[in-house]
C-alpha cells in the first residue's frame, strides 16, 4: 500500500516558531500546558506516514506552511463581505479576523438563560470547570492526526456556544472567520455544547476579504449534543482559491439527541475536511447534507465516518457535488457498526456532477459492520450533464447557461429540500447561480 508524506522540511512550525507563538499570547498556565504537550504530539506525528486511505488521493507535495504565520494582532473587520450576514434575524453574532475576535454580541434574554455565546478563549478562561472537560477530549481528539494536533498547539480565535439543560434558542446564531492579510496562518476553533434537552442554530462561514490573499487554515469543529437535544449546525465554507482548508470535524450525540450538520464547499485552492459522526447513545440520529461546487482547478477533499456505538441508532449522509473545469473533489465514506449497536439504520450516498470531461469525482462509500441486525447502504454515482437535457432545455428558448442553471439546481435540490433554514437554502441558490456566471451575488 502506498505511503503519503508531506515534506516536513517545508511544515515551517518548528519549536522556535511555537515558542514565538506563545510569547504572543497572555493565556493561564494550564492553557500553556495544554499546548506544549499538544506540540510535543505533533512533533512526533510529523515523523509518521500520513493515512493512506485518508490521503493518497489527495497531493500534499505542493503544501509549504512555511509561507504562513500567525497574525500576531487583530486586523480591522470592516467591509468583510459575507454570504449569510444580514439576511436574517440572528440571536448573536461573532466575527473573527486572522485569528482574533474583532466583534461579538448576544441577546439579553439568551445571555439571561445561561447560554454561553462567544469569544472561545475568554469563555474557557472564565468558565474554565464547565467548559475544559469538553475542549479536544469527547468529539476531536488531540493525537487524531498531525492536523488535529498542529491546532490544538496553535488554535487562535474560536467559537463557543454552550446551551444550558432544556433551553431553547429560537433565533439561529451567526460565526463569521475572515481572512484579511496575505500569508496569515489561521487555526479557529469552534465548540458546541448543548446540555440534555437544549436546542440550538449555529450558522458559520467563512470568507477571504481579497481575492490574491494566500491563507493557510487548519481548523477544529466539536459538536457536542446531549440527551433529547437537537443541533442544527451549518458551515458554509467560502474561502479565496489561494487559500488551504484543512480541517478536523467531529460531532457526538447522546441517547434520542439530533443531530443535523450541513457542510458546503465552495472555496478554497486545496481543501480536506476529516469529518467524524459519532452516535454516542441509544436512539440517537445524524442527517449530514454536503453541497460542493468546485471550479478551477480547486481540489476539495472529504473523509467522513458514520460511527454508530449504541443500539437504535440512524444516520443519513447526503452529498451532492458539481466540479467544472480541472476540478476535483475527493469523497471517502465509511460507515461503523459496533458489535452494540443492533437496530442501526445507517445511510450514505454521495453524487457527483461533472460539467465538462476535465472535471473527476472521486467516491469511495464503505462498510464496517460488526453487529448482525442492522439496515446499512451506500452507494456513489459520477457522470457528464446529459447533452439531452441540455438540448431539450434549449429547443424550449433557454440558452446553454441558462439550461445549465436549471441542471443544476435540480441536480442540487435534492439537498436543499433537506435544510429546514431558509436563508441557507436561498444563499446556496444565488451562489449556484454566481459560480455558473449567471449573476452576481449581492452581499
Amino acid at each position: 500500500m502506498a505511503t503519503v508524506t508531506v515534506d516536513n522540511s517545508r511544515a515551517g512550525f518548528d519549536a522556535a516558531v511555537f515558542e514565538s507563538f506563545l510569547a504572543t499570547r497572555k493565556e493561564p498556565q494550564w492553557m500553556t500546558d495544554f499546548r506544549r504537550g499538544a506540540f510535543e504530539i505533533y512533533q512526533s506525528l510529523l515523523q509518521t506516514e500520513l493515512d493512506p486511505e485518508e490521503f493518497k488521493r489527495l497531493d500534499l507535495r505542493a503544501f509549504n506552511a512555511s509561507r504562513f504565520r500567525p497574525s500576531a494582532a487583530a486586523a480591522p473587520s470592516q467591509d468583510i463581505s459575507a454570504l449569510l450576514s444580514d439576511k436574517t434575524e440572528f440571536g448573536g453574532n461573532i466575527v473573527h479576523v486572522d485569528g482574533h475576535v474583532t466583534a461579538s454580541r448576544l441577546s439579553p434574554e439568551l445571555a439571561a438563560s445561561g447560554v454561553l455565546f462567544g469569544d472561545l478563549k475568554s469563555l474557557l478562561e472564565s468558565h474554565r470547570e464547565l467548559l475544559e472537560p469538553w475542549f479536544m477530549k469527547k468529539a476531536v481528539q488531540v493525537q487524531a492526526d498531525r492536523f488535529a494536533a498542529w491546532h490544538a498547539a496553535f488554535w487562535t480565535g474560536g467559537t463557543l456556544l454552550y446551551v444550558p439543560r432544556n433551553v431553547e434558542v429560537s433565533l439561529p446564531l451567526h460565526s463569521l472567520i475572515a481572512h484579511r492579510q496575505d500569508g496569515i496562518a489561521e487555526f479557529s476553533h469552534t465548540l458546541i455544547v448543548l446540555e440534555d434537552g437544549a436546542r440550538a442554530t449555529l450558522l458559520e462561514e467563512t470568507t477571504s476579504v481579497t481575492a490574491d490573499s494566500a491563507g493557510l487554515h487548519v481548523g477544529c469543529v466539536e459538536l457536542i449534543v446531549g440527551r433529547n437535544a437537537c443541533l442544527r449546525y451549518v458551515q458554509l465554507q467560502n474561502w479565496n482559491q489561494k487559500t488551504w482548508h484543512l480541517a478536523h470535524q467531529a460531532g457526538s450525540v447522546e441517547a434520542n439527541g439530533s443531530l443535523q450538520w450541513t457542510v458546503v464547499g465552495l472555496g478554497s485552492r486545496v481543501a480536506h475536511i476529516h469529518q467524524d459522526i459519532n452516535l454516542d447513545g441509544r436512539g440517537s440520529t445524524a442527517e449530514v447534507n454536503g453541497v460542493t461546487f468546485a471550479s478551477d482547478r480547486q481540489k476539495i477533499s472529504y473523509y467522513t465516518q458514520q460511527h454508530h456505538r449504541q443500539q437504535g441508532t440512524r444516520s443519513d449522509l447526503l452529498y451532492r457535488e458539481v466540479l467544472r473545469d480541472d476540478s476535483r473533489v475527493i469523497w471517502r465514506g465509511m460507515i461503523k457498526v459496533d458489535k452494540a449497536a443492533q437496530q442501526t439504520d445507517g445511510y450514505q450516498r454521495s453524487d457527483a456532477l461533472m460539467l465538462n470531461e476535465t472535471a473527476r469525482c472521486d467516491a469511495i462509500p464503505g462498510l464496517e459492520i460488526e453487529a448482525d441486525d442492522v439496515r446499512c447502504t451506500h452507494g456513489a454515482t459520477t457522470g457528464q450533464v446529459d447533452r439531452e437535457q441540455i438540448f431539450y432545455c434549449m429547443s424550449r428558448g433557454m440558452t446553454r447557461r441558462e439550461a445549465m442553471h436549471m441542471i443544476v439546481e435540480g441536480f442540487f435540490q435534492t439537498v436543499y429540500d433537506r435544510i429546514p433554514i431558509e436563508v441557507v437554502r436561498e444563499t446556496l441558490s444565488r451562489t449556484v447561480q454566481a459560480k455558473l456566471g449567471f449573476e452576481t451575488i449581492s452581499t
